[in-house]
């Protein structure tokens, strides 16, 4: 088997719940859609970067082993998670098509947690660890269906937001309830349009 080159697909992580980091590898660069997860190296590049947050512990070899099902399912999982969020920001109903497909991967991966030891029982730290009988990869993108679903419908749902920054396209949590974008740098560029704007109006 070829081994996976973990490049980095350059979608930005932000500090947002693995869900919305997830549906941020769709992304713009001056007003350009760029895709974060191009190839299955991109794929297992993001997880790699995200894998000590994520709900399913995933080993280099894990990783090496992607496959383009991983990443057709990857893409599918974030369409789906993108338009329920799209859903939920706009003060709609989520579709039920969207709401169904988020809670097929959510089933695709049945997981359970085990308490696991570094050494003999009693001798060692006690630490939980999440089992499936699925390959670990599919395992993760299951789990992250689950926290979508879990976010989408928790207490952190009011304060999901699209950022409004010029042709941006990232969902963030907004938390501070005078966080406006999805960063800093975000909002000085919406301010500089802003500014630019006003001074190219005819006096």
């Amino acid at each position: 088997m070829q081994s996976i080159r973990l490049s980095a697909g350059g979608a930005p992580l932000l500090g947002e719940p693995p869900p919305i980091e997830f549906a941020n590898t769709t992304f713009a660069i001056r007003g350009r859609l760029r895709e974060g997860l191009d190839t299955t190296g991109h794929l297992a590049a993001w997880l790699r970067d995200m894998r000590t947050r994520l709900a399913v512990a995933l080993t280099d070899d894990d990783l090496d082993g992607l496959t383009g099902d991983d990443l057709a399912a990857a893409h599918d999982l974030r369409t789906t998670i993108r338009a329920v969020a799209d859903a939920i920001v706009h003060g709609r109903a989520p579709d039920a098509g969207a709401v169904a497909a988020l809670n097929g991967h959510a089933r695709r991966a049945p997981r359970w947690r085990e308490l696991s030891y570094d050494a003999e029982p009693g001798t060692g730290e006690p630490r939980i660890e999440v089992r499936s009988h699925a390959r670990p990869v599919a395992a993760a993108l299951s789990a992250l269906a689950e926290e979508a679903a879990e976010l989408f419908a928790g207490p952190a749902r009011p304060e999901l937001r699209i950022c409004p920054g010029p042709n941006c396209v990232l969902y963030f949590l907004r938390g501070n309830t005078r966080r406006e974008w999805c960063t800093p740098d975000c909002g000085n560029r919406a301010r500089a349009a802003r500014h630019y704007s006003k001074t190219r109006r005819p006096r």
